[in-house]
C-alpha cells in the first residue's frame, strides 16, 4: 500500500511536468502534423510524452510503459503507466481548453489510478479504484439519475461513429435522451464523474484513451464498459459507454442492444 501511495504522489508530479508543456504550447501558433489514420499531432503530444517516459525510466526503469506517440515500453514490474500527453489534440490546436493529460497507473494490468488534467483551468479529476474520486480536493460523484429520457447524452463527434451500426445505435440513444451535447474528449468523462453529464457513448477509441478514466469513473460511482456492458481491456473495440449508475447503464445497454 505504501508503495502504491508513493506512485501516485508521482502519477500528480508527472501530470503537473506536463501541464508545464502543454500550457507553453497552448493557444501559440504550432504546426499541426497527420499521423497514421488521419490523427492530428504536435509537437506538444509529442514533448509531453517524451518527458513523462524519461521521468518514468529515470525513477522507475522497471516499470512498463504504453503511450500514444512513442512504442511501448517492456518492463519486469507489475506496475504500468499508460500516457496519452494531449487528449483532445483538435480541441488544444483549435485554443480550446478542454485537452487533458491523461494518466493511469496499472497493476498487474488493471488500473488502480487515473488522473484527467486541463492545466489551463487547473482542474484535476482523479480517482483510486475502490475508493473515492476527487476534482483537485473536492470528492465528486456521479448523477443519480436514472431515467434515460431525462438524461444528459456527450460524444466528442459524431463523426467517431464510423461504422453505420455504430451510427444506427448512437441516434437511438440520442432520440431518447433529453439532451446531447458534442465534445469535450476525456475532460467530459471527468464531468460525468463529478455528475454533469449522465452519459458518454464514443467510438473509435485506443486504450490510452481510456484507461485512466476508469478508476476515475468507478470511484465517483459510475460505471464505463463497451456498448454490451463488459469490462474494457487492451484489446477492447473502441466502444466506450459510461453511465452514471447502474440502472442507467441498463437502459442503455437494453436499449441499443434490442
Amino acid at each position: 500500500m505504501q508503495q502504491l501511495d508513493t506512485l501516485i504522489e508521482f502519477a500528480n508530479y508527472l501530470a503537473d511536468e506536463a501541464g508545464k508543456i502543454s500550457t507553453k504550447y497552448f493557444r501559440n501558433q504550432i504546426d499541426i502534423e497527420t499521423k497514421s489514420g488521419e490523427y492530428p499531432v504536435t509537437i506538444a503530444d509529442r514533448e509531453v510524452e517524451l518527458h513523462l517516459r524519461s521521468l518514468i525510466r529515470t525513477h522507475y526503469p522497471e516499470h512498463r510503459i504504453i503511450g500514444e506517440e512513442f512504442a511501448n515500453q517492456d518492463g519486469s514490474s507489475e506496475y504500468t503507466w499508460v500516457i496519452d500527453p494531449i487528449d483532445g489534440t483538435v480541441a488544444f490546436s483549435t485554443g480550446k481548453p478542454t485537452y487533458t493529460t491523461l494518466i493511469a497507473l496499472l497493476e498487474n494490468d488493471l488500473p488502480r489510478y487515473g488522473i484527467i488534467d486541463q492545466p489551463v483551468s487547473s482542474e484535476r479529476f482523479s480517482g483510486k479504484a475502490g475508493e473515492k474520486a476527487y476534482l483537485n480536493e473536492k470528492v465528486i460523484s456521479t448523477a443519480e439519475q436514472a431515467i434515460i429520457n431525462k438524461a444528459r447524452l456527450n460524444a466528442t463527434t459524431p463523426y467517431m461513429f464510423t461504422m453505420d451500426y455504430e451510427r444506427t445505435k448512437f441516434e437511438l440513444l440520442r432520440k431518447q435522451v433529453r439532451v446531447t451535447s458534442f465534445g469535450g474528449d476525456a475532460y467530459a468523462f471527468g464531468l460525468l464523474a463529478a455528475g454533469h453529464i449522465d452519459i458518454i457513448m464514443e467510438a473509435d477509441l485506443q486504450y490510452y484513451d481510456i484507461a485512466a478514466l476508469m478508476p476515475i469513473i468507478s470511484a465517483a460511482g459510475g460505471l464505463i464498459t463497451d456498448w454490451q456492458g463488459n469490462p474494457l481491456t487492451k484489446d477492447f473495440n473502441g466502444q466506450c459507454l459510461a453511465c452514471a449508475n447502474h440502472e442507467l447503464q441498463q437502459q442503455v445497454l437494453n436499449l441499443i442492444n434490442s
